[in-house]
């Protein structure tokens, strides 16, 4: 897999992922789980400089 491929699967995965938070209930265990691969997500995406100014809908 090359970097540019790569780096679209991240970030359609950071984009999908946030689909999910936004459906789930922030208490639960689930939405603690995908909030830790968003974390691990957006410092992936910072560090490869993508600008997740557009792209970040939760903002956590």
């Amino acid at each position: 897999m090359t970097e540019k491929e790569m780096l679209q699967r991240n970030i359609e995965d950071f984009s999908r992922l946030q689909d999910y938070m936004l459906d789930c209930d922030k208490e639960s265990g689930a939405y603690k789980k995908m909030k830790r691969r968003y974390i691990e997500l957006k410092v992936i995406l910072t560090a490869s400089g993508v600008n997740l100014t557009e792209l970040d809908i939760i903002k956590e």
